[in-house]
């Protein structure tokens, strides 16, 4: 069951959802928005064959940076990570599936099947894929639409993974198996 807004309302009163911070425009019809945070990764092209079971190094793999009020540029295909304003919490009944608000779709750009499980609690990383052409988005804009779907019953065992608490972009956290 997907939940509406009246729903959202009820479990964000009740303390169940958290959503910090929360603005008047971050509760919809049908889910919530969320913004853009300051933070920003580009995949590194000069970066050498990344083993997967050896350590990873973020800052050989990721060039970081800091967008101030003149934006970020997405160039064209390019691949980012990304950041939320928000820390989204979960309770153990609802999971989160994300998407790109449609306004940014409609210019192409997307991103890859993002799912926020029941129990997590922390900012959103997420991967953009640039469009046709560079796009500037800006900290603060209202990017990703989540929405909450019930689950039939709580899960058994909420998220308490690797990532738990991620702020600001998390690179992947590669198991050693």
């Amino acid at each position: 069951m997907i939940l509406a807004d009246r729903d959202i309302a009820w479990y964000m009163e009740k303390g169940l959802l958290r959503i910090e911070p929360a603005r008047p425009d971050t509760v919809r019809e049908n889910g919530v928005d969320l913004r853009l945070g300051d933070e920003f990764c580009r995949f590194n092209p000069q970066a050498p064959e990344l083993d997967t079971r050896k350590p990873f190094n973020r800052d050989l793999y990721y060039i970081c940076t800091r967008a101030g009020p003149e934006g970020y540029t997405i160039q064209p295909y390019e691949h980012v990570l990304a950041t939320t304003v928000e820390t989204v919490c979960l309770p153990d009944d609802l999971v989160g599936l994300v998407n790109v608000r449609s306004t940014f779709a409609r210019l192409g750009l997307y991103i890859p099947p993002t799912v926020i499980d029941a129990g997590f609690c922390g900012q959103v990383t997420i991967e953009i894929i640039g469009s046709a052409y560079p796009i500037r988005v800006y900290p603060g804009q209202r990017f990703l639409h989540v929405v909450l779907v019930k689950t039939t019953s709580p899960v058994a065992k909420p998220y308490n993974g690797k990532y738990q608490g991620q702020r600001g972009v998390t690179p992947p956290r590669l198991d050693k198996s």
